[in-house]
């Protein structure tokens, strides 16, 4: 079955062997004659280096990986997802949040049971409450504020939605769990789930793939692209390459980069095998 696939690392270090499973296990899925892009998810530019870039595709290059250019950068497209998050503030769905993250822990720590979602506490609905003179008045003072999305109103304006997963089956989207997720920030104007939502309609692609650690995330991404009547691919997510002391493999595990196993000696095959995908 082919597939237009994506690989989409951020250029905030050197890859490693959880990098190219990725990679490998996105071309694969893209068969014979399907398509594999690539992208460069840099919308942060705290942390974000440009001289990761030519690592990124020499590395890939190096591991026998072929993409069709041009590459897409988010940083190129910041108009794409000011006008996405333009029509869901039309459809009243955003709110100003003025909340410092020392706040949003304050309240949660005078919460006796604040509920959780994947990434941990849910936002507790502070700034949703402000009464609007209030929100109008901060905002003529140029408070610095995040945007979030009202979830629950979202939700009950895209209906009851379902997504399929190649190894679970079909879904059915919940994503209240997160609670009111943060769109865009001062210093960020789109978060990830906005960018990548929007991306993967811009790509055209037709099989979402990444890591395990991310399921959860595509409750959201279902919701955004309901709201911004975007097509819906399918989904398939892979187990995380982990260390020998099973911590899962990150940019800090120098050791696991494949630049470090190249300067080894290892040849491209052999970090294919390391990376789950022998020849």
């Amino acid at each position: 079955m082919s597939a237009i696939t994506r690989f989409a690392p951020s250029p905030t270090g050197l890859l490693h062997l959880g990098h190219a499973h990725a990679a490998l296990f996105a071309r694969r899925a893209a068969g014979t004659h399907g398509r594999f892009l690539l992208r460069i998810e840099d919308i942060d530019p705290g942390r974000c280096d440009p001289a990761f870039d030519a690592a990124i595709a020499e590395d890939l290059a190096w591991l026998g990986l072929t993409w069709e250019e041009p590459v897409r950068r988010q940083s190129a497209h910041m108009a794409d997802y000011a006008a996405a998050l333009a029509r869901l503030q039309e459809r009243e769905l955003l709110y100003p949040c003025f909340c410092t993250r020392r706040d949003i822990q304050a309240e949660i720590a005078r919460s006796a049971q604040a509920p959780h979602g994947p990434d941990g506490p849910i936002y507790p609905g502070t700034c949703k409450r402000l009464d609007p003179a209030q929100r109008r008045a901060r905002l003529a003072e140029s408070h610095a504020h995040a945007l979030r999305l009202d979830v629950g109103m979202a939700a009950r304006h895209a209906g009851p939605l379902t997504w399929h997963d190649r190894r679970r089956g079909a879904q059915t989207a919940e994503p209240e769990i997160f609670g009111d997720v943060v769109l865009a920030r001062k210093e960020v104007a789109t978060s990830y789930h906005l960018a990548v939502t929007v991306d993967d309609a811009s790509q055209g692609i037709t099989l979402v793939t990444r890591g395990e650690d991310l399921f959860a995330a595509s409750h959201i991404h279902r919701l955004l692209q309901a709201l911004l009547d975007l097509p819906v691919p399918e989904w398939q997510h892979h187990g995380l390459l982990a260390d020998a002391a099973g911590k899962r493999l990150a940019k800090r595990s120098n050791a696991a980069a494949i630049r470090t196993l190249r300067a080894a000696g290892h040849g491209p095959a052999d970090v294919r095998a390391l990376a789950g995908f022998p020849d």
